[in-house]
């Protein structure tokens, strides 16, 4: 009689392999320093070095992008998107053409995928299980695009979300740091309330 759990096994086995694929080239990154690299330099130049260049695939925070880096890292991006888009087909309903750098959710979102794109397609150490990985991540990330961060601008125009925006209110902010976690001494549901 066959094993009822051999498959569940096999599959278990597999995801194993891959991880320990994984494992071992994130180790080699971490060798060659790439990593290390990638986290000290962000996308700055200048320092005492001298110019450091963006290892591809590095995560970018746009907030923290130098301004003299972020024009072109921009342009960048957006050639990316916009070969993205026409390669894959998308619609208005998946990401807006009229608007969607306006979204800041949205470009968080895409600039993720872009991030993965490199390092997926970037690395020739790869046993091709990043860009299997990443079409799976892209599929998710305009599903969710388009479901959850554009609001109205799906119509084909820019539809500014009614919407109160948290970061401009002082005294909110402090409200909500004067307050602390929840459970924490005085503070939160958590706490008694004196009589």
């Amino acid at each position: 009689m066959p094993d009822p759990l051999g498959p569940l096994f096999d599959a278990l086995e597999s995801i194993n392999g891959e991880l320990t694929g994984f494992a071992a080239r994130l180790a080699r990154l971490e060798d060659s320093g790439a990593v290390r690299g990638a986290a000290k330099q962000g996308t700055s130049s200048g320092g005492e070095g001298g110019e450091t260049a963006r290892v591809p695939g590095a995560p970018i925070a746009w907030h923290k992008v130098n301004e003299s880096d972020r024009k072109e890292l921009w342009g960048e991006f957006a050639a990316w998107v916009i070969r993205m888009a026409d390669t894959y087909e998308l619609t208005t309903e998946q990401l807006p053409h009229a608007c969607w750098w306006e979204h800041g959710a949205v470009v968080a979102e895409l600039t993720a995928l872009w991030t993965g794109w490199e390092s997926a397609y970037g690395n020739e150490e790869d046993a091709a299980a990043g860009p299997y990985l990443w079409h799976d991540a892209w599929s998710r990330g305009i599903e969710r695009i388009g479901r959850t961060w554009l609001g109205e601008c799906t119509n084909g125009y820019h539809q500014t979300k009614s919407r109160t925006v948290w970061g401009i209110d002082l005294g909110y902010r402090k409200k909500v740091i004067e307050a602390g976690p929840p459970g924490a001494a005085g503070s939160g549901p958590a706490s008694p309330k004196a009589a």
